[in-house]
């Protein structure tokens, strides 16, 4: 008796595996991929840019204390215009040696201004560089403005695979599908920042604010996946 019970305990486990690998490997037939596409140029909005203060001599204290008073007036500035964010960045004091002895030491930080107001922006960098100095400046899309972009190719890349996977369907004599995966991407072309070359220490004298082009740049949606056609 309990011979016949394990070998019936045996079968019954060889049964449920044979259950589980007829399962996990399940032919699937009539599946087809495919990708579409949305794309288009929006204009950028938003303008941002880096300036730094930065000092070098042999007693620190003085050239922190220099490098402090130029960032809190540039940020004081900059908080008088209300359409101008900013923001500080980070505060940098590193030895400078000569044949590995210390000779100096250099003390820097860096304020990160943006705004939707280019021309505004533009006039406040050029009259921050009669203390600061530029280190980059770029231009980009603003969130919200990606996000209604990106909103609408999302429906134009959909419509255009439920359009293509309809017409591959009936080509191929088939009167419906089925979605089985779908995959939906986006992609953007990389924010470039415009280096400005310059002296380590800023001008005194009164700067022309820089001259910037806002420019385009690409937004793709992506929507690849795959489908199985049925005969009904």
């Amino acid at each position: 008796m309990r011979a016949l019970l394990g070998l019936s305990i045996v079968l019954l486990q060889f049964w449920t595996v044979g259950i589980a690998w007829a399962k996990d490997e399940t032919l699937t037939y009539d599946r087809v991929f495919l990708s579409t596409s949305a794309d288009t140029q929006v204009e950028n909005d938003t303008l941002a840019a880096i300036l730094y203060a930065q000092r070098e001599g042999t007693k620190l204290s003085t050239l922190a204390n220099e490098v402090n008073q130029l960032i809190t007036k540039a940020v004081q500035q900059s908080k008088q215009i209300p359409s101008v964010d900013v923001q500080t960045l980070a505060y940098q004091t590193n030895p400078v040696y000569d044949k590995q002895r210390l000779a100096s030491w250099r003390v820097r930080q860096s304020i990160r201004l943006e705004s939707q107001d280019s021309a505004i922006l533009s006039q406040l960098i050029g009259d921050l560089q009669s203390t600061l100095a530029v280190e980059s400046i770029n231009y980009s899309v603003s969130p919200g403005k990606q996000r209604e972009v990106e909103d609408k190719l999302i429906t134009e890349a959909i419509d255009a695979f439920t359009q293509r996977a309809k017409l591959i369907t009936k080509q191929f004599g088939r009167s419906n599908y089925r979605l089985v995966e779908v995959n939906i991407n986006t992609a953007g072309t990389p924010i470039r920042p415009m280096a400005v070359r310059g002296g380590v220490m800023a001008m005194e004298a009164a700067v022309a604010p820089p001259t910037i082009e806002a420019g385009k740049q690409d937004v793709q949606i992506t929507v690849n996946g795959t489908i199985e056609m049925q005969l009904e």
